[in-house]
């Protein structure tokens, strides 16, 4: 047994451990809960110079995927992590990597898959990879998770197939435990092995082609090899958890079980609640009961014939599953145990419960009540436990805020109306006739009458900029407002079930598809007031975007807006994912540190310049993108009742606004009026409108004397403060430079007027 360190430490931080010891090439990755410390823990061992693992922070899981696909392709070892919707928006890359034979290694920390939006663990994300070809390990602890990831690669790379290592989100993924790990990272890289390519992809001299088209009957040939791929996995994994166990001591096999040998009930259960039943299982026992419990460290391929073996004397199993296969009769580990037992001959009586969704806790005591449930013969063979009834009483109608309507909110505070002007660019192109909004009014005091249409009570950190944008854009709109909310902070903050802030219709949609989905709110309104099954009346669409939902929703975005929908897309930046933890995200400001981009000898925090989105938008030709910022409120609320009459007449309109987050941007949220306004007046964030085609420059630091180096914005936020030492005067020199640029290159397209 090779000598091995304790580490107090949880699932994450295991696998990151174990990431490192194998000393992998690259990790293509999104951060989405739980599994994102993940990556956060590879970063600082990065910047630590502990590992010189590639990391790839992706726009998307979809994206991460295909970039973990391509790099095993090119013969690099590769890592990702994703939990939930992540996986899922990344299903349909998952059996190109298994059709096409390229190992990898992915660690699913399970989670609940939305709607509603939950983040907690439970197991209906990893049951959607069980037909993708993935041989996959299921982990009870983190000290299984370490393990575990040491073994897939080994196996991967023997089979050639990709392989997962699946655990309980937050139960195992962020609960710290007693851990060991080898202490000489070399033991774990003797026993993987070196990789071995039978056909390189970067051999010039024999060139391949990968992922050709095929018909049958090469394509069920295919699957046949694939399939022969998974029983050789069926007859390796012995071998390995035995030459593992000569390793670490620790042994595995593919069931689990304690009590089983002559149980005659036992209960059935995947993950962490297994753990929990042992100690109620072993008392039950020392009390005389025939009672046992079981887990599986193997989901595929999946091990029927141990089941039936293992669980040879039980006369009734009652399964539990932590998700639910609807319609059905049971989750997807009860069907397969059922069907396990069934083909051995086994006339055991089988239960199936779904318990644990959205990371129900689960106590000993529910051990015990389960255990009387399957002994229970008048309960039946499938239902649902920990249910709770809601009020039957209560009023169905009764709203928990005060409706906004219409006559509420057209107080007349706002006047937008067409104006035709002559003007000329600075290249000397004449504009004859060009029309844009003239708006009036729109002042700070003339809005005051403006009803709320978010109520109060949201859960908004202090000083967040996220309401005091959404408060200013709102003033600018006199008409009604339907909703949208990509997820992130200000989607979570107002919408805690059972009461929401919203005091107007509203809808929440995944990051990547918010712009899509508003799109079809908006046509089949149009389509109903035509018809006259709703009442006829502008209403204005709104998206609101925001901890980097137009980096992995851009794609939508850009769809909608050239597809020319009439809505509205606000995007509050706030220069990071903030709503899992503050990674960097594509509008994060070079040199920030964050979560995924962190400072160190060997690291200055994020690598890349910021994301131009407003010219990304402006490219699609839609009538009006503007930047907005709480420091110029008038500017704020008249380019919101400009954007409002586009989105209502011509199109899609775009704003963006620079919103603060002192949690993460690490300063004062009594100073983030200053720290706004220190962003326009570096020109980091300049304030102007694209109308029309037309460039208009709303505000010019260098004409009102005003204008800062962008390293005095910098250091007014601990996020990028250690951006004053000398040694990164060459990053400060790169970003002031791309940031005079970027502002030269504005003014050249603005109109003389």
């Amino acid at each position: 047994m090779e000598k091995q360190v304790m580490e107090y430490a949880s699932g994450n931080e295991m696998a990151a451990i174990a990431i490192q010891q194998i000393g992998y090439d690259l990790m293509g990755y999104y951060p989405i809960t739980p599994s994102t410390q993940i990556a956060e823990n590879l970063d600082v061992m990065r910047a630590n110079g502990e590992t010189d693992l590639i990391m790839v922070a992706a726009e998307g899981e979809h994206s991460a995927a295909g970039i973990c696909y391509g790099a095993s392709v090119a013969g690099g070892r590769v890592i990702n992590a994703t939990s939930a919707n992540g996986l899922l928006y990344a299903l349909e890359q998952f059996p190109v990597q298994s059709g096409t034979r390229y190992p990898m290694v992915m660690n699913v920390a399970c989670r609940t898959v939305s709607g509603p939006l939950s983040i907690k663990g439970d197991h209906s994300d990893i049951m959607y990879l069980l037909n993708t070809g993935w041989p996959i390990l299921f982990a009870a602890t983190a000290q299984q998770v370490y393990d575990f990831n040491i073994i897939a690669l080994k196996l991967s790379e023997a089979v050639r197939l990709p392989v997962a290592v699946a655990y309980d989100g937050f139960f195992t993924s962020h609960q710290k435990l007693r851990c060991y790990r080898f202490e000489n990272e070399k033991v774990v890289r003797d026993f993987i092995g070196e990789k071995k390519e039978e056909y390189p992809f970067l051999d010039l001299e024999h060139p391949i082609s990968v992922g050709s088209y095929m018909n049958e009957p090469d394509i069920i040939n295919n699957r046949y090899q694939l399939h022969m791929a998974m029983e050789e996995t069926r007859e390796l994994l012995p071998k390995l958890f035995a030459d593992y166990t000569k390793l670490s001591g620790r042994s595995y096999g593919k069931v689990e079980g304690v009590g089983c040998q002559d149980a005659e009930s036992v209960l059935f259960l995947l993950g962490s609640s297994y753990d929990t039943s042992i100690e109620v299982i072993e008392k039950m026992r020392k009390e005389g009961r025939k009672v046992g419990a079981a887990t599986l460290h193997v989901l595929r391929p999946f091990p029927a014939k141990e089941i039936s073996t293992f669980l040879a004397s039980a006369k009734k199993i009652l399964v539990a599953d932590r998700q639910d296969s609807y319609g059905a009769g049971g989750g997807n580990l009860s069907l397969e145990v059922r069907a396990a037992m069934q083909k051995c001959g086994s006339g055991v009586a089988i239960k199936s419960l779904v318990y644990g969704l959205g990371g129900k806790d689960f106590f000993p005591e529910d051990v015990e009540l389960m255990l009387e449930w399957l002994e229970d013969e008048t309960k039946p063979d499938f239902a649902y436990y920990g249910v709770t009834p809601g009020d039957v009483n209560q009023e169905k109608d009764t709203p928990l805020v005060a409706p906004v309507t219409r006559d509420m909110t057209q107080i007349g505070a706002t006047k937008v109306e067409i104006e035709k002007q002559e003007s000329e660019s600075k290249d000397g192109t004449l504009h004859s006739n060009m029309e844009t909004l003239k708006v009036t009014g729109a002042t700070p005091n003339a809005v005051t009458a403006m009803p709320a249409r978010i109520a109060p009570g949201h859960g908004a950190c202090p000083g967040c900029g996220i309401p005091v944008n959404l408060n200013l854009l709102l003033r600018g709109i006199e008409d009604p407002v339907v909703f949208l909310f990509q997820t992130g902070c200000a989607m979570i903050v107002t919408t805690a079930y059972p009461k929401t802030s919203f005091r107007v219709p509203y809808i929440h949609n995944l990051f990547q598809n918010g712009a899509a989905t508003l799109s079809g709110v908006a046509e089949i309104c149009y389509r109903k007031q035509e018809k006259g099954e709703i009442p006829k009346g502008d209403i204005i669409f709104v998206m609101v975007s925001g901890d980097g939902g137009l980096d992995i929703g851009m794609g939508s975005a850009l769809g909608t807006a050239l597809r020319g929908h009439r809505l509205l897309i606000f995007e509050y930046d706030n220069g990071g994912y903030m709503n899992t933890g503050y990674q960097l995200s594509y509008s994060t400001p070079m040199g920030a540190k964050s979560s995924t981009s962190h400072v160190g000898k060997e690291q200055y925090g994020k690598t890349f310049f910021h994301k131009d989105m407003p010219k990304i938008m402006a490219a699609t030709g839609i009538s009006y993108v503007a930047t907005v910022a709480e420091s110029n409120p008038t500017d704020f609320m008249k380019k919101a009742a400009k954007a409002a009459y586009y989105a209502k007449t011509c199109g899609t309109a775009y704003i963006k606004a620079i919103s603060a987050c002192p949690l993460n941007w690490n300063d004062q949220p009594a100073t983030e009026r200053k720290v706004i306004e220190a962003a326009v007046n570096s020109c980091y964030f300049p304030l102007y409108e694209v109308e029309n085609g037309i460039t208009h420059l709303s505000y010019d630091p260098e004409k009102m004397g005003k204008k800062i180096p962008v390293i005095d914005w910098l250091s007014m936020m601990g996020r990028t403060k250690h951006l004053q030492k000398e040694q990164y005067a060459s990053i400060v020199a790169k970003m002031q430079q791309e940031v005079d640029s970027r502002f030269a290159e504005l003014k050249k397209r603005v109109i003389s007027e």
